[in-house]
């Protein structure tokens, strides 16, 4: 891969990653980190390290996003149970 598109992934893993940080929603923040753990596997496999790629992409990626969207619905649903928003 060119120099170019190495520097163009490496910009879009540091936009992601300050997004992710920067929304007030917890779901865009989820996504967020989805997208840069999707945008990391693909630095390694540019890196050429297409084992270390995979693993990020299906635990990173994959296993830790459904984790939180888990945990997001079971922290709502106790907000709902509990009467209201309890900020």
């Amino acid at each position: 891969m060119s120099g170019l598109g190495h520097i163009a992934v490496l910009t879009l893993i540091a936009l992601s990653a300050f997004y992710a940080v920067w929304f007030r929603d917890l779901l865009s923040s989820v996504v967020s980190l989805a997208v840069f753990s999707l945008l990391l596997s693909l630095e390694f496999f540019i890196l050429q390290a297409p084992d270390v790629a995979i693993a990020e992409a299906a635990i990173g990626a994959g296993l830790s996003t459904a984790i939180y969207i888990i945990a997001l619905r079971a922290c709502n649903a106790m907000r709902k149970n509990n009467g209201g928003d309890q900020r």
